[in-house]
């Protein structure tokens, strides 16, 4: 591994939407749903039901339950630098290859959320930065590895609250999710918040992106309870 060092960060691209939001809601069987409509536009933070609801399709292999059908979405202010990463992520969750910061094999899911708080506007330090040398290999431990990311983000509570999955109601969108698939106190994913819900019974669902595999609005509950029976979700809750 590189010696640590301090690297440039690419200047994040700035996107505003501007969400002109149907007025009430539609009632029906005791649920209620709000409708957003987006565009794209300058640097004032936006209000939505859900930062990229009018733009995003679900994921190709989600079960039906992870689309929420019954579930009305809560309006959340999204700050540009938030809809910035939402973008990256976007645009880049099943990408294969990257030039500038490389791929890690089948364990590229840290790269690819580090990538995305890169775009949030986060900057590199001592123990978190990647190599401009295009090799992913060559990148700090907290910059690859879900446990030492999650080592990192606990020694810097100015960049991230850590909560648990009981504590789910208080996820936001651009937040990480880490996995600990089989209770030995690591983690073994981490993912990045693209969409929460609360649902008509009080419940929230959480929607992720991240890649290996490349994973786009993936359910939360469908990650613990079907891919991985027995597995906890864990949350880091970052300031905007």
């Amino acid at each position: 591994m590189s010696p640590s060092h301090r690297l440039p960060v690419p200047r994040a691209r700035r996107v505003r939407l501007v969400a002109l939001s149907l007025a009430g809601a539609l009632v029906a069987g005791g649920v209620a749903t709000s409708v957003a409509v987006a565009s794209s536009g300058g640097d004032e933070p936006v209000t939505t039901a859900n930062a990229d609801t009018a733009t995003r399709a679900p994921e190709a292999d989600a079960p039906a339950s992870d689309t929420a059908a019954s579930a009305a979405p809560a309006a959340v202010t999204t700050s540009p630098a938030v809809q910035a990463q939402l973008d990256y992520v976007r645009e880049h969750w099943d990408d294969t290859e990257s030039e500038e910061f490389g791929v890690l094999g089948d364990t590229d899911c840290v790269n690819f959320a580090s990538q995305s708080l890169l775009a949030r506007g986060w900057a590199t330090d001592d123990e978190w930065w990647y190599s401009d040398s295009g090799n992913a290999y060559d990148h700090s431990d907290a910059w690859l590895s879900s446990t030492a990311l999650m080592e990192y983000l606990d020694e810097h509570p100015e960049r991230a609250t850590a909560l648990t999955d009981d504590e789910r109601a208080s996820v936001k969108v651009g937040d990480l999710v880490q996995f600990d698939w089989d209770d030995s106190g690591d983690r073994d994913h981490t993912g990045i918040v693209t969409s929460v819900t609360t649902n008509a019974d009080g419940t929230t669902t959480i929607l992720y992106a991240g890649h290996t595999d490349a994973t786009f609005d993936r359910s939360v509950d469908t990650a613990i309870t079907e891919l991985h029976p027995g597995g906890t979700a864990y949350y880091w809750s970052i300031p905007e």
